[in-house]
């Protein structure tokens, strides 16, 4: 197996090269790494957790530093042993150049060899996992040595926060408008003089505002919410006409208990039935008592 590549990361080259040899900043950035110790000063052993497909393993290992030339380049070469899983041995160049200020540019050309059941998983699974977790070394690694914050940032302030961004000519920027304008205490917001509401009266502002403002616009002799009276015409007379009263309802009828007769029983006049009663009466009286 091997594999290149290259990454530019955010630290200077003194930085990096002292981030490729502390032993805690490999186990962060170390995909699975459980352990690692520095035994020499060009040796570490480690131990690492992998999965590669359905399979995983633990892998103890021993990693040699060689052709040294800090803080410019070096060579690594290992090999480590993953018990019934396998064995992978190999090497690996990696250079350090200076990109820009304060930033590196990091070389690396990797020449592996695997066996045992890892062997037989295939050469195109081996490959794609060893870039992947390459990437993830990677990334840990420059999040690792980067500055956690850019001194230049925060010169601008005798305090430590950011400098405020300025404008072409260097003068500062004006401040970008908020969602909601920020008032000083005790203020409130005043509508413009010529507009329809800042020419109002305070009655009318609060008529139009609130229904306890309209009854107040009435009472006043205002114009309640809805608009301002109409200016009389040249030929017009200037009194406003009265308002118009509402009609005012009469008494309720006394209720009577002969109103509740009705006036027909059976399409006949109830009249006609209450004579039908009495001469039977009559009747009754002249045939039976005497």
């Amino acid at each position: 197996m091997e594999m290149t590549g290259e990454r530019n990361i955010a630290a200077p080259r003194q930085t990096v090269w002292e981030g490729l040899n502390d032993p805690e900043i490999l186990r962060a950035s170390i995909p699975g790494c459980e352990q690692i110790e520095k035994t020499g000063d060009d040796g570490f052993s480690a131990r690492v957790a992998i999965k590669i497909g359905p399979m995983a393993a633990r892998f103890n290992g021993k990693v040699k530093l060689e052709n040294l030339n800090p803080p410019t380049s070096y060579t690594i070469s290992g090999e480590g042993n993953g018990g019934a899983m396998g064995f992978a041995k190999g090497g690996a160049d990696v250079s350090l150049e200076e990109s820009g200020p304060g930033a590196t540019l990091l070389r690396y050309a990797v020449k592996a060899q695997v066996g045992g059941k890892m062997a037989q998983l295939g050469a195109r699974l081996i490959d794609s996992t060893a870039k992947q977790m390459a990437d993830q070394f990677f990334d840990r690694f420059a999040a690792n040595v980067a500055p956690a914050a850019d001194p230049a940032a925060l010169a601008g302030s005798a305090d430590g926060t950011a400098e405020a961004p300025r404008g072409p000519g260097g003068q500062p920027a004006a401040p970008r408008p908020s969602a909601e304008p920020v008032l000083p205490e005790g203020t409130v917001p005043t509508p413009a003089p010529g507009t329809e509401i800042g020419d109002a009266s305070t009655t009318e502002r609060l008529g139009a505002a609130t229904l306890l403002g309209a009854g107040l616009a009435e009472h006043a002799g205002e114009v309640p919410p809805g608009g301002r009276q109409q200016e009389p015409s040249s030929g017009a007379a200037a009194h406003p006409a009265p308002p118009a009263r509402r009609p005012v309802p009469g008494p309720a009828p006394a209720l009577s208990a002969f109103s509740l007769i009705p006036e027909e029983i059976f399409g006949l006049p109830t009249l006609f039935w209450g004579g039908s009663a009495v001469f039977l009466v009559i009747l009754f009286l002249l045939f039976v008592l005497g």
